[in-house]
């Protein structure tokens, strides 16, 4: 009789069994999905680049030297006009030495000579004057021969062509003439040299290499330092050219340094590149940084989120709802009196996680977003709704099943 009793029992339960899973398949499987709703949206594109200066200096030496002493490292700020090295300077010190001393025996001997000069060739003029008129009075009285007479003249024009001379002298080596400026050029050309020994950072920057050291040979054209000008820094970003039509000039961005992820600072796009790189497929985006951050640094890596839309209101999808995208179209399925119709939709703005829908869905509709492979347009399904959330990961299900 007990045996019975269990043998009736199971078939009930087999019975009950059979009866729900029929049920069950008649209401369809559950499935997950989320509620099309209106919600700001930002169109965002990612990328790595790496800060760089907008502009380098390159320092070398103008003259070629052995350099004596280095002044500045990498890493060091310099202003216009610091010391950076030192060349070896002894025939240019020489020079201006030389020099100098051509302009003291000028000042000091030529010029006093030259002005005696003229002194004792005009004193010798007047007396040569007075004797050819003291010789022509006695020439006139008939006292000395005309031969004589001559002779004065003689010495008097000698006198005078001497006092010429002398004062061409004189005004050559004067003060601020011929010969007193010829010496000062060679003076500003001999320290001119000597200053070019001293080598000098031309603008404001951090020091970024230095090929320079004691004992080295410095030569025009061999670069010794590098210097990024100070405040002017860009993010260099290779982007893929399939987004080229959502970037722009003067989009804002967010940097972010590996090196210090808890500091997010503001960039703007200032430059894309007009050509492509054919090798990687990709165009090179400079965006501009003001003000730049202390702890930014040359070279250093930078993750960039471009800002490239933006709506205050749109009807927002996750990207997991979206099958078969093709460019801007794509598919859902949307539940509709328990089925799953399958629908095409057009899209927006396209985010990292959301995305907007411009038609083919509105407010209120629920899409699915895990599909088993044998669905079909128009089987029943039971939704397990979810809630829409920026982060899929803090996405839960909610209690309540809609069926």
């Amino acid at each position: 009789m007990k045996r019975y009793r269990f043998l009736l029992i199971a078939v009930y339960l087999v019975l009950a069994m059979l009866a729900w899973s029929g049920v069950q398949k008649m209401r369809g499987p559950a499935l997950s999905g989320y509620q099309v709703q209106a919600q700001a949206l930002v169109q965002t594109v990612v990328a790595t680049g790496r800060v760089a200066a907008v502009s380098r200096a390159q320092v070398s030496s103008p003259i070629t030297g052995v350099v004596v002493e280095r002044r500045v490292r990498e890493g060091d700020m310099v202003k216009p006009g610091d010391v950076l090295a030192i060349l070896r300077a002894d025939d240019l010190a020489a020079a201006v030495r030389e020099a100098e001393a051509a302009l003291a025996q000028l000042q000091q001997a030529t010029r006093p000579q030259a002005q005696a000069s003229l002194r004792e060739a005009q004193s010798r003029l007047a007396q040569a004057s007075r004797e050819v008129n003291r010789r022509r009075d006695l020439f006139q009285q008939k006292m000395i021969t005309n031969e004589s007479m001559e002779q004065a003249i003689q010495i008097e024009t000698a006198a005078r062509t001497a006092v010429e001379q002398a004062l061409l002298t004189n005004n050559a080596v004067g003060v601020g003439k011929a010969s007193e400026t010829a010496v000062r050029a060679r003076i500003a050309s001999a320290k001119a040299q000597l200053a070019k020994t001293t080598i000098r950072a031309e603008v404001a920057g951090i020091v970024l290499t230095r090929n320079a050291e004691p004992g080295d040979l410095a030569q025009p054209g061999r670069v010794l330092f590098e210097i990024a000008r100070a405040g002017d820094t860009e993010v260099l970003m290779p982007l893929d050219e399939k987004n080229l039509g959502v970037l722009a000039i003067g989009q804002a961005a967010t940097c972010i340094a590996d090196a210090f992820p808890n500091r997010p600072f503001p960039a703007k796009v200032s430059i894309i590149a007009p050509g492509i790189d054919p090798q990687r497929g990709t165009v090179e985006v400079r965006l501009t940084v003001d003000p730049v951050p202390e702890f930014v640094r040359q070279g250093m890596t930078i993750s960039v989120n471009v800002e490239t839309g933006r709506r205050d209101r749109a009807l927002v999808v996750p990207n997991d709802v979206l099958f078969a995208t093709n460019g801007n179209n794509a598919t859902a399925w949307v539940v509709e009196d328990r089925r799953a119709v399958r629908r095409q939709v057009q899209l927006g703005l396209r985010g990292l996680i959301q995305s907007e829908v411009i038609a083919g869905l509105r407010a209120g509709d629920w899409v699915l977003s895990a599909i088993p492979a044998n669905l079909t347009d128009g089987d029943r399904v039971r939704l397990v709704a979810t809630s829409l959330t920026s982060d899929p990961a803090t996405r839960k299900e909610l209690p309540v099943k809609l069926d």
